[in-house]
């Protein structure tokens, strides 16, 4: 079963420096945090700010070729937490076809928000992952940095980019 999830937001990794994704379950507020590159993070944050760049980048072009191929994005599902690394799929419908492509997460989330389409995680991803529950209607940034300081370092080998 999947699990429809929301970006809630980015943050880095006070450890590591590097960026995480912070996808929020809506019914249960669970924060499930994906760790991403530095140029995947921009991507995604350029989007959830809605900021314009004068030339498209990389998930832009992504999203126009599709387009033009008469193709429509319709999810993304985050489906496999295996040897420490997340995978996903992303789902699309050409001409009544739908296929799938292999992806990283980091790169269906920045397509998913250009496409305004909803994101997935398989309920055994969750399962497998480190979920940070959320008691309160919305965990604040302190809580979540203080949440990731405590983690040890086999925790943070659940989460290799």
């Amino acid at each position: 079963m999947e699990i429809e999830m929301k970006i809630r937001g980015l943050m880095v990794d006070p450890s590591t420096n590097m960026p995480i994704v912070l996808l929020k379950d809506p019914q249960s507020d669970a924060l499930l945090p994906i760790w991403v590159g530095l140029y995947e993070a921009n991507a995604i944050a350029l989007e959830v700010e809605k900021s314009q760049t004068p030339r498209p980048l990389t998930h832009d072009l992504l999203r126009l070729a599709i387009d033009s191929l008469n193709a429509q994005v319709k999810r993304v599902v985050v489906t496999e937490l295996k040897d420490d690394t997340f995978y996903a799929v992303i789902w699309m419908e050409q001409n009544g076809e739908i296929i799938s492509l292999d992806a990283r997460p980091s790169d269906a989330l920045a397509l998913a928000l250009r496409a305004d389409c909803p994101i997935f995680v398989d309920e055994e991803v969750l399962r497998a992952a480190k979920v940070l529950p959320n008691p309160a209607e919305q965990a604040s940034s302190h809580d979540v940095k203080k949440w990731l300081e405590g983690l040890n370092d086999e925790d943070l080998g659940h989460y290799k980019m």
